[in-house]
């Protein structure tokens, strides 16, 4: 029988899950040319195996086919999984990359009702709001959100990019079960505000990009040379040009760790941030995405990996020297507004 990875509650009074989710944004949108339906299911089965049981979609991925894929494996495991997706972000139909951003009421509803009639299911069990719009106070939209709770459409409600002090606001009128941001080795702006406010409030954080997007792993260099023409991430700095090559010196030291300890930079990347429940008290659910069965595996195996003091230490310096904001655009960050 194949060992499962522990479990935690997200969020006081959220669900229970394995302390790793999965992000399945990359199965079909993102990231170059998607997976064939059948390597994703598989995959899907393959984290479930290893206890796995968040599993992270959103409506703008892939304009809901991202929805469609997952929703055979929601529907045929759906007591067993915690299904997470999110709405705000308008994708321009002549250029998926171009977006804009909806917190109305009216759009939160036409949201929901798509997501529930594309996942096939008759409630999502941790709703996001997925970027902030600063033009509707937080309060309406969460008040909005908690409306679709008191209907029995979501259970849980979860926020993406907020600052410390909206989700103060937020968690005023409604509770929220879990704060979703980018928190790497690479990206660690979220610590200053919303990371100890997830903690006094007894939220919990879900990291998406745990792995900087693939550049911690090691596996590729330049996005100019190495990505498809396709690839999210070549509008990304971090990924180009000189910022790239700047970069990629950063990850001496995880290599290394990685080395020493005859695991994979991946690995020591994701252990990194698994330990960070520990150093800010509260529950941290990073959610890596791949397509692979056997990434999942390598990802699902960081859980039981322990850094030393001495690694961490090692690792401390790394985000200070990155090259490159992790957006082109960060005003629809939390960093771009705290």
């Amino acid at each position: 029988m194949t060992e499962k990875i522990a479990t935690v509650e997200l969020g006081t009074g959220g669900p229970r899950v394995g302390v790793q989710g999965l992000g399945c944004m990359g199965m079909s949108w993102a990231y170059g040319p998607g997976a064939e339906a059948g390597e994703a299911r598989a995959t899907l089965e393959h984290a479930l195996d290893l206890g796995v049981t968040l599993y992270d979609t959103a409506d703008v991925y892939g304009d809901g086919e991202n929805e469609k894929l997952i929703a055979p494996f929601i529907q045929a495991h759906r007591d067993e999984v915690v299904l997470a997706t999110k709405f705000a972000i308008v994708a321009d139909p002549s250029d998926p990359y171009k977006r804009g951003v909806r917190n109305d009421r009216p759009y939160i509803r036409q949201s929901v009702e798509g997501s529930l009639r594309r996942l096939g299911v008759d409630t999502i069990d941790l709703h996001y709001m997925h970027r902030r719009d600063v033009r509707v106070p937080i309060e309406e939209t969460v008040g909005a959100m908690a409306e679709l709770v008191a209907e029995g459409k979501v259970k849980h409600l979860g926020l993406s990019e907020v600052t410390g002090e909206e989700l103060r606001a937020a968690h005023g009128v409604h509770p929220i079960a879990a704060v979703q941001s980018e928190w790497s080795l690479f990206s660690r702006d979220v610590e200053a505000g919303v990371v100890p406010a997830a903690a006094e409030l007894g939220v919990g954080f879900v990291p998406y990009s745990p792995l900087g997007r693939g550049f911690l792993t090691g596996s590729f260099v330049s996005a100019d040379k190495e990505l498809t023409e396709d690839d999210f991430r070549r509008t990304q700095p971090r990924f180009t040009g000189d910022n790239a090559a700047a970069n990629a010196v950063l990850l001496a030291p995880v290599r290394e760790i990685a080395e020493a300890r005859g695991v994979t930079p991946g690995q020591v990347a994701l252990a990194w941030v698994q330990q960070q429940a520990a150093v800010h008290d509260l529950a941290v659910v990073p959610i890596p995405g791949t397509r692979r069965a056997e990434r999942v595996t390598e990802n699902a195996a960081a859980v039981g990996l322990r850094l030393t003091s001495d690694e961490l230490a090692r690792l401390e310096p790394i985000a200070a020297g990155v090259a490159g904001d992790r957006y082109a655009d960060m005003a629809f960050t939390s960093a771009g507004r705290e």
